[in-house]
């Protein structure tokens, strides 16, 4: 999660994902084959994120479907103007982020909130239980993940996972470009410090 933001090629002239998209745009109604073939490309990678994202295991899986169901009914009017991936993951960050909203409920407390920090509900912090269930690298970023506030977690991902910018970012959690460029290097300052506790907790209680 350290790695700098990598700035890609976002010409639709070379979507890798082009003829299945006009092969579903193009499809009689009731033909799913093509946008099942871009439903494979995208499903995993749609699910891990809604799980990162929204800090939600038991419905990231319903979450990536309603996703996915949303590009569907949309598909006829994309336009090709970004990669289809691109368009895709704007469908996923806005529906997460949505659904962040309603989960919290009378309680809610914009991700953007200065002082979202102070709210308990929205952190998850490592205990012995969940640090002994990180048998893998795997397990172990998604740990330390799950113990970050949402104010750091949620830029840190769009950024670092998602490839966004850091304009990108601040536009789509609608704050200003100096504040997300802070949360993200705390973000990452936090992801590292944490990760190397657990990573050597976990190392010292194997040595016993």
């Amino acid at each position: 999660m350290s790695r700098p933001p990598i700035n890609r090629s976002r010409s639709p002239s070379v979507d890798p994902d082009q003829e299945l998209l006009q092969d579903a745009q193009r499809a009689p109604e009731g033909d799913l084959r093509a946008f099942e073939q871009l439903v494979l490309r995208y499903q995993r990678r749609v699910v891990a994120n809604c799980r990162y994202i929204t800090r939600d295991p038991n419905n990231a899986e319903d979450l990536a479907q309603e996703v996915l169901v949303k590009a569907f009914f949309r598909i006829h009017g994309f336009e090709g103007k970004s990669l289809f991936a691109d368009w895709l993951q704007r469908i996923k960050i806005k529906h997460c982020l949505s659904h962040l909203k309603k989960q919290a409920g009378r309680s809610y407390v914009g991700i953007e909130e200065a002082d979202v920090d102070k709210f308990e509900q929205l952190k998850d912090r490592a205990t012995a239980e969940t640090m002994a269930d990180a048998i893998s690298d795997k397990r172990l970023i998604g740990e330390v993940l799950d113990s970050l506030p949402s104010i750091l977690r949620i830029p840190l991902l769009l950024c670092d996972m998602d490839e966004l910018s850091y304009e990108e970012v601040a536009q789509l959690l609608g704050i200003n470009l100096s504040a997300t460029k802070m949360r993200i290097k705390r973000g990452r300052e936090e992801f590292r410090e944490r990760y190397h506790k657990l990573q050597t907790a976990g190392v010292a209680k194997d040595a016993k």
